[in-house]
C-alpha cells in the first residue's frame, strides 16, 4: 500500500481539534503499533488478544478497501498533525446499509479532552455522507462507561443489552448495544 493509494473523500472531515483522513502506511509506526500492545487501551477491545504487526495491519486495511467492506481512518490532531488514533468503519453490510464504527484514541496524551466525541461525530458524517450508511451500530463492555458516554454524546443511543455476554477476569459482564441513525434516512429519530 502506498500513501498515494488513499481513499478519496468527497470533502474534508474536520472538527475544532481533529481531522479524519485515510490511514496512511507512514502512520503505522512503532508508536502506532504500541497502542495495540497496551493492556490498558486494549482491555475493552473484544479482539485485543490478536497480535498486530505493521504488515498484518496494512494487509487488513488493503483487504478491507479491496472488498469494499472495511475502511480505516486516521484521527489527526490539527495542531500537531499527528495521528492520535483510528476509526474503523465496517464491516459494511451493503445490502442493509449498516456498519460498525470503532474509535480508538491510541495516543494517551490526548485522553480526557473529549476528542473521542469529536472523532465519533466525524465518523458518523463519513459513514452517512460518503458511504450512504443508514444505521451505525456497535457495542461495548458495560464497564467501559467512558466509551458509552462518548458515543451517546456523539448522537448514539442505547438499543439494548446482551446479559453476561463477556467474561472479564472470570466474571460475566453485559454488552451494551448502541446505534446511530442517518438523519437523512430517519429524520424522526434525529
Amino acid at each position: 500500500m502506498k500513501d498515494s493509494d488513499l481513499i478519496k473523500l468527497n470533502r474534508p472531515y474536520e472538527s475544532e481539534h481533529l481531522l479524519l483522513r485515510s490511514l496512511r502506511p507512514t502512520d503505522v509506526n512503532e508508536d502506532f503499533l504500541s497502542w495495540f500492545q497496551d493492556d490498558g487501551l486494549m482491555r475493552f477491545y473484544t479482539n485485543s488478544r490478536q497480535t498486530h504487526t505493521r504488515e498484518s495491519l496494512l494487509g487488513n486495511i488493503e483487504q478491507g478497501i479491496a472488498t469494499g467492506t472495511t475502511y480505516v481512518f486516521a484521527i489527526v490532531d490539527k495542531e500537531t498533525q499527528a495521528c492520535i488514533g483510528t476509526i474503523k468503519l465496517g464491516p459494511i453490510n451493503h445490502d442493509h446499509k449498516i456498519a460498525d464504527l470503532v474509535v480508538l484514541i491510541g495516543d494517551r496524551r490526548f485522553h480526557g479532552r473529549g476528542l473521542a466525541v469529536e472523532a465519533i461525530r466525524l465518523g458518523n458524517a463519513i459513514a452517512f455522507q460518503e458511504f450512504n450508511i443508514r444505521k451505525l451500530f456497535g457495542g461495548m463492555f458495560e464497564t467501559n462507561q467512558s466509551s458509552f458516554k462518548a458515543y451517546t454524546r456523539a448522537g448514539w443511543v442505547e438499543e439494548g443489552r446482551l446479559k453476561a455476554h463477556y467474561l472479564v477476569d472470570g466474571h460475566p459482564v453485559d454488552r451494551i448495544l448502541v446505534a446511530c441513525f442517518n438523519p437523512e434516512v430517519f429524520p424522526e429519530l434525529s
